[in-house]
């Protein structure tokens, strides 16, 4: 058999990738961010949410609206299991999951298209500085109540004809991101 690349590339199996447990992960330290979903419709989207909180060691989701909250089998088909490990709390009023955050010394990020928004490339956390962002609904985005509560917006930066990600995939970019710059 011929390979491209010459230095063989064998895939990791699974025992090979040093996973935490659920209760190591539960004790180690986490990320100083919140993940706050106002009102998300698809279970799809809040699984993969838990998912990517999960491999960024996320301190917490805070579930509000319509959000479902596990256990739940639509949750669980892409969370597998990270519903588990990932804390989560939640709040009927995205607005009093905010303000909670906010009172215990968070700063809150929208990540939505506004006036004024900060671009994410740009956004740099200060050292120590404890966060929450907060991704909105599917098809409406973060509602403009919660919008005037938070401390700033965060924008994505985006150049085809959709100005807009699934929130799944928005949750990739922006926690990747911020994890990045409060890890360096």
């Amino acid at each position: 058999m011929v390979y491209r690349n010459q230095n063989f590339m064998r895939k990791l199996r699974n025992i090979e990738l040093d996973r935490l447990t659920i209760e190591e992960y539960k004790n180690s330290a986490k990320t100083p961010l919140v993940v706050i979903l106002d009102n998300i419709r698809s279970c799809n989207n809040t699984g993969a949410v838990f998912r990517t909180s999960d491999a960024f060691l996320i301190e917490k989701i805070y579930l509000c609206g319509i959000t479902a909250t596990p256990p739940n089998k639509d949750i669980h088909k892409t969370a597998l299991d990270s519903e588990k490990s990932v804390d989560w709390e939640y709040f009927e009023k995205t607005e009093d999951a905010v303000t909670s955050l906010q009172n215990g010394g968070y700063k809150v990020y929208a990540i939505e298209q506004v006036e004024n928004s900060i671009s994410l490339p740009g956004f740099l956390p200060k050292p120590g500085e404890k966060l929450a962002v907060v991704f909105g609904n599917e098809v409406k985005g973060v509602q403009q109540t919660v919008v005037d509560l938070c401390d700033a917006s965060i924008e994505i930066p985006q150049f085809g004809t959709k100005h807009s990600f699934n929130i799944s995939v928005t949750a990739g970019i922006v926690l990747w991101d911020i994890f990045q710059k409060i890890n360096q």
